[in-house]
Parts: C-alpha cells; structure tokens; sequence
C-alpha cells in the first residue's frame, strides 16, 4: 500500500516525465493533476490516515496489551478502531450498537474473543497478542461536536526461546523488559500476586517480598529489567510485569522454572 501511495505522491508533484501538473494560470489544476489528487486523497481518508504521526508500540507475543484513547466519550459519540483498513471495534455511547471482531466485519475473525473495548473510553484491550495482529490501529470517535482519531503503529515481536529456558540454584537471572523507559511510564513487577517493585522502581516496600528475597532484587535503571541474584528453586513461579503510559497499558507474563538440586 505503500508503495502505491508513494508513487501517486511523485506523480502529483510532477515526478512523471513531461506531465505538467498545472496550468499557466496560477493555482489551477489540469485535469490529470486533478484527477491524481482525488484519488490521492479518497484513499489516504480510506485508510484512515489524517496527517497526525502514529504513536509507536513495541510488544512481545502473549502479552496483553491496552491501546489508550486518552478521552472521555459521552453517550452521543460512535467509537471505531480498524486494523489496517478492517473495522475490529465499534460502540455507540447509548450502546445500541457494540461490536468487536467478527461481529464487525461480516464474518472475517482475525482475534477470536481476544479483543475488549473500554465503554466508557473506548480503549482497546488485546489478549495474548500475536504477531499476526501487527499493524496500523485506526482510532474514530465521531461526535456532535468533534471528531478525535488517532493512530497506534503495532510491533510484535517473537519472544526468543531463552527467555523460556529453566535456569539452576545459585545462578543470577534477569527477566528483560525489552523497553527503553520513558520517566513518565509507570512499572511495576509482581511475583504472583505480590508486589516487589512499584513505583519509582522501588524494590520489596511488601513484607512478603522482603521474606522471600531478601535483596536479592535488582532493577535496571535504564529498562526496569528485573534480576534475581542466587535464584533457588522456591523462586519458580509466574513474575509478572506491567508498563503504562498515557498512550498504551502492557502487561506480560514470565515464567519461571528453578528445578531442586538433589
């Protein structure tokens, strides 16, 4: 598609060999040139592209991830969000009309009960992301006073087969965030249900914590990653790490496997 809309951009500003765009009178379009922005623009609104840059969202498959409106919708507002150009999530305020995946585009089931959508927000919610479900997000909300669209560029990464790997007694291991922190983003690691670092990257402020771990906890300054130093086999279980920010809400999920040394 990009390519397409990339070659009808070259040919509107005159790229064509010997094909004046524009008349001698100032301003006018010839036919042809005409033509070229009509097409141009019908389908750059087609897409849903408005001019606005898209705010970029790196992910890890299975993790579960929030695409954020950052508004406030009323019950005269209609709420759609598109993958690429297939509509996956429409709301109406009054909700005489909700739809999500399947339901919304006449049969075509690309999440399979894995989409959510905030009715109150209109956020989007993906569970268990794969990376079949990469793409452009397009965000309309529709009102009687104002239209708000914004669009979230999708990346999924395949989680690597260390990161799945079981580790041995003694050793020093570090659960990756793969994220470059933002000062404003919020992250916060659970063990089961317990907290071990919270706000501000503070470590073990839970009694619990402190019982278990001791300090043996480190976080990554840069990265929120989490280490644990002299990992023993009561230190299995699931960690769970969560990272929001004004545009996007991500929760994933690390397994962890110590085996008992005999």
């Amino acid at each position: 598609m990009e390519l397409k809309l990339l070659q009808k951009v070259k040919t509107f500003i005159g790229a064509q060999e010997g094909q004046p765009l524009f008349r001698t009178g100032v301003g006018n379009l010839d036919p042809g040139g005409l033509q070229i922005f009509q097409d141009l623009h019908a389908e750059l609104q087609d897409q849903g592209i408005s001019g606005v840059a898209a705010d970029e969202v790196s992910v890890k498959e299975g993790d579960l991830v929030t695409l954020l409106t950052d508004v406030k919708t009323n019950q005269k507002d209609r709420i759609r969000w598109y993958l690429n150009d297939t509509r996956i999530a429409e709301i109406n305020g009054d909700l005489s009309k909700i739809c999500t995946d399947v339901q919304c585009n006449e049969g075509t089931e690309i999440f399979r009960g894995r989409l959510t959508l905030d009715h109150q927000t209109g956020s989007l919610t993906i569970r268990n992301i794969r990376t079949t479900d990469a793409g452009d997000y397009h965000l309309q909300i529709s009102g009687n006073n104002s239209d708000h669209k914004k669009t979230f560029s999708v990346t999924v990464h395949d989680v690597p087969a260390a990161e799945q790997d079981e580790t041995k007694e003694g050793e020093n291991v570090t659960l990756y965030t793969g994220v470059i922190k933002n000062p404003n983003d919020a992250l916060a690691w659970y063990f089961h249900d317990v907290l071990i670092v919270g706000d501000q990257s503070k470590v073990c402020t839970d009694e619990r914590c402190k019982e278990r771990f001791g300090d043996r906890l480190k976080v990554a300054h840069q990265t929120g990653s989490l280490t644990i130093t002299n990992i023993t086999s009561t230190d299995s279980g699931n960690y769970q790490l969560q990272i929001n920010s004004s545009r996007v809400s991500i929760i994933r999920n690390f397994s962890l496997t110590v085996p008992v040394v005999n």
